[in-house]
Order: structure tokens, then C-alpha cells, then sequence
């Protein structure tokens, strides 16, 4: 597969928690070739099952969300929209933002309004507006926008990925396309190997607002061990190592912590130095603030590892990660599912 090809189809599609099911439609479908079963749960889950043909198997879990930051309409007053965040939105983002409404039976475009710099004060060109205060120009009336747009419709950034120099993407949804691009590309790999534990690939939902479908879906599933993909601050121009340890082209980024089962964390770093697969070590010494956070106490508890993408500008519409960053995260996923069943405790 093609890692940017794969990626650019799944950000171009719209998924905001909780509407995600353009996204796992594709993601379904995408993951269909290397896995023996797929299928959607209730909650919107995709989960992908590679058996490994042995009784009583053990199983393993990697998991990456679907899910996107957006916004949803909450009203609408001069034919121009209100609304309210869906998941971490940074309002700084949001004037002058081109926006796609998920109306149907087609989407519509829109404009986040914006006070051009002559009418402004100086204290307000120095300030980001709230939230509350900025509305969505979609050119309708107030008739036709009541007609055209129910309240509770969502809308997303309407960028989706753009190459860079040096081998990088940037666009929106890269949390977590990225890493779901990842686990297709883990599968792939693993196509030809023989496995010794049951393998499920789950694209989660409703990971930027609660978690929900990493709780559902490791509850069903049951693993035995699981591990959540996720992405990671990377360093930036005004960020120091000490503000953010991990960068691009690092490869990818082993969470240590008291939410990381230690066993898995060393399991990661040894099948990293035998592979010679490039790694960095992240701290988390609280919150990790993926879905291992709540996959950790499902059921009786699971041992979790936590797996990171480096990525910058986390929550813009212009997000961006490596792509040999995302080969060699899936290189070690691949190494840490193989021989994981009589090797991990």
C-alpha cells in the first residue's frame, strides 16, 4: 500500500466524533485484504481479526481512533451560524476558516466570518475571539439556512492532506488518520508471517470526546494485551526538548509511565534495538491522553502499551507527520505482534 495515497483518501473524508461513519465505511474496507473478518460494532468501532489458527488463542489488540476534532451548529441568527466545539478545537484556528457542513443529502461550504483588521481596535487584534462570539457565513438567509441546516448538523475543516518537502504530509485528521494508516500498513506486513496470537485492529470512535469506543470495543474483545496509536507532540520553532522530548524523523515514540504496562514498554524498545528501527522514549507520567488511558481498566485490566506518531500543530487544520516516521512505527508494530504469545508475560 501506499502510505500517502491510503492517507490522503481517509482525511478527505469527514468524521467528527461520533459522525464517523464516512471514515469507517472506508476504513472497513481498507482493512478488509489483510484481515480474515471486519466489521462495524453498534458503537461505530471498525474491528479487524486476523486469526492465527491456533485453540484457545491469546489475543492482542491495536488500536488507533477514527475520530476527528470539529464543531457542531447550535443555532443560527441572520442566516449565519452558531456553534460549539466538537473535541479540543483551538479557537485561534477557526477565523477566515474554510468549513465543510455535513448537510444532506450533500455537504455544504462555509466561512468562519472574520472582522477585516481595519474595523478592529488594537486590543481586538490581539486577542482571539471566543468561541461564542464567531458564527459560520454559509451565504443563505435565515429561511433558507433553517431549511438547509437543522441544528445539531456538524462541520469539519475543509482541508485534507498536502505533501511537503522532506518526505512530510500536512492537512486535518491526521489525529489519528495517521496511525490508522499505520495499523493497515502493520497488517499488511504481518500478510505473510505466522502469528501465534489472534490479532484485532480496531478504529475507534469517540476518542476526542470521551473514549467511548476504545472502552466498548476492548470490552468486547477481550484482549489479552493491547496497545493504543496515537500521535504525539513534536517539536516546533518557540518548543525546546524540555517542553517536547520527541521530534520528526525521530521514528516513533514508546510511552514509559505508571499507565504503560512496564513489561510491554520493554518489549517495545527491545523489538526497536533488534530491529534497528529508530525510536524515542516519552514520559507520561500521568494522563496519557490516548485511549490506553481507559483501555488499561477494561475488564479485569489489560496490559497496555502505549505507541506514538511524532506530529505537529496537533489540532490545526494543517497538522503534519512524517511518512518515514509512519513506516517505522508500523515496523515495530509488526515486531511487537510477532511471537508476543509465548514471549510476553
Amino acid at each position: 500500500m501506499e502510505l500517502y495515497d491510503t492517507l490522503n483518501h481517509l482525511c478527505s473524508l469527514p468524521g467528527p466524533s461520533g459522525f464517523e461513519f464516512p471514515v469507517a465505511q472506508a476504513s472497513q474496507e481498507l482493512l478488509a485484504p489483510w484481515v480474515d473478518e471486519v466489521s462495524i460494532d453498534r458503537m461505530g468501532n471498525v474491528i479487524g481479526l486476523r486469526r492465527c489458527g491456533r485453540p484457545n488463542a491469546k489475543r492482542l489488540l491495536l488500536d488507533a481512533h477514527l475520530d476527528e476534532i470539529g464543531l457542531i451548529v447550535t443555532g443560527i441568527e441572520e442566516g449565519f451560524l452558531r456553534f460549539a466545539p466538537i473535541g479540543g478545537v483551538d479557537p485561534r484556528m477557526l477565523p477566515a476558516r474554510e468549513l465543510t457542513i455535513l448537510t444532506k443529502p450533500k455537504p455544504l461550504f462555509g466561512v468562519v466570518a472574520c472582522l477585516p483588521p481595519h474595523v478592529q481596535t488594537a486590543a481586538d487584534q490581539d486577542k482571539a475571539a471566543a468561541i461564542e462570539d464567531l458564527r459560520v457565513d454559509v451565504g443563505l438567509t435565515q429561511s433558507q439556512a433553517e431549511a438547509l441546516i437543522p441544528i445539531g448538523t456538524p462541520m469539519v475543516y475543509r482541508e485534507s492532506c498536502t505533501p511537503l518537502a522532506g518526505g512530510q504530509v500536512c492537512g486535518k485528521s491526521l489525529d489519528d488518520r495517521s496511525c490508522f494508516t499505520v495499523l493497515l500498513r502493520t497488517a499488511e506486513l504481518l500478510q505473510k508471517a505466522e502469528l501465534d496470537v489472534d490479532l484485532y485492529i480496531m478504529g475507534s470512535v469517540r476518542e476526542e470526546i470521551s473514549g467511548a469506543g476504545a472502552i466498548v470495543g476492548a470490552n468486547a474483545i477481550a484482549p489479552d494485551w493491547c496497545a493504543a496509536v496515537d500521535v504525539t507532540f513534536a517539536r516546533t520553532p518557540g518548543l525546546s526538548e524540555d517542553d517536547v522530548p520527541c521530534k520528526l524523523y525521530g521514528g516513533p515514540a514508546i510511552g514509559v509511565g505508571p499507565n504503560m504496562t512496564r513489561s510491554l514498554t520493554q518489549r517495545l524498545i527491545s523489538k526497536a534495538k533488534v530491529g534497528d528501527i529508530p525510536y524515542q522514549l516519552e514520559v507520561m507520567e500521568g494522563h496519557t491522553g490516548t485511549n490506553g488511558w481507559h483501555m488499561q481498566i477494561c475488564r479485569e485490566g489489560i496490559p497496555t502499551a502505549v505507541v506514538s506518531l511524532p506530529l505537529k500543530y496537533m489540532h490545526s487544520p494543517i497538522e503534519a507527520v512524517a511518512l518515514e516516521d509512519m513506516e517505522h512505527t508500523a515496523r515495530l508494530l509488526a515486531a511487537f505482534t510477532q511471537d508476543i504469545g509465548k514471549e510476553a508475560v
